[in-house]
């Protein structure tokens, strides 16, 4: 059984004042047990939300780190400085790296070697961008990225997370038809299958992210093959994001 995983996605928001505030707020509210939930805070804020979560069953991660261990890299951050932060997952691949910032294909798989080698576990991203969708050749595009992100990976099932997450939906306020993501996160499945094995694939959880919302969470997780989101915007207000945690619950 894939246990539910509710995961934010500050990007590049949130001081530490607003981070100490917003994590305050929602460890205030009765927060569902049968979710796992992780939070990703810009790198400043990491050690701040730790140190507040620590008590609690929210796990902190990161955006992104660097493909190289250590050395003269001006900027980057590593999975060992990560993981002295007690960080538990990072993301890889999110579609504005790889479009805003140019990371290829190869570069993602660079990374996520480097973060399962570390020890950290990976949330990898993939999806489209809408001339791809128009095209009907979305299929054959993510195939490839996921091909691409994971090339020589050991693929194991608790250490890795597969997020679909259509370039056209991401903070445009445009949700994928959830039957439409739900097509999606079932081939993303087959395909790993064949990447790994069934038992895998079976058990990998796979993650929406597009413009999710409160109003919207229930049908997207009423999916056979959608097992969570990767939440944007919603994720930065205590009572949005509590609320897409309680999906079971919300009325």
């Amino acid at each position: 059984m894939r246990k539910p995983l509710i995961a934010g996605n500050w990007k590049m928001n949130m001081t530490n004042s607003e981070t100490s505030e917003m994590l305050k707020d929602l460890l205030s509210m009765e927060l569902s047990k049968n979710v796992e939930k992780i939070i990703f805070p810009p790198y400043t804020s990491i050690d701040r939300a730790v140190n507040i979560l620590k008590s609690s069953d929210i796990q902190v991660g990161a955006q992104n780190l660097s493909e190289f261990e250590e050395g003269a890299y001006t900027g980057e951050v590593s999975a060992k400085m990560l993981i002295d932060l007690e960080v538990a997952y990072v993301i890889v691949g999110h579609s504005e790296r790889r479009t805003i910032f140019a990371e290829d294909n190869k570069k993602i798989n660079d990374k996520v070697k480097r973060a399962l080698k570390e020890g950290l576990k990976v949330v990898l991203c993939l999806g489209e961008p809408q001339e791809v969708r128009d095209a009907d050749e979305q299929e054959s595009f993510v195939k490839k990225q996921l091909q691409k992100s994971l090339e020589d990976v050991q693929i194991d099932y608790t250490k890795l997370v597969v997020a679909y997450e259509p370039i056209w939906a991401i903070g445009t306020g445009n949700t994928c038809n959830p039957k439409d993501a739900e097509a999606m996160c079932k081939f993303i499945r087959q395909s790993l299958e064949e990447l790994a094995d069934k038992d895998t694939a079976d058990n990998i959880r796979i993650l929406y992210g597009g413009s999710v919302k409160p109003d919207n969470i229930k049908e997207i997780m009423d999916r056979e093959n959608i097992d969570g989101v990767l939440v944007g915007g919603a994720s930065l207000k205590s009572e949005d994001f509590g609320r897409i945690i309680n999906f079971e619950v919300e009325k």
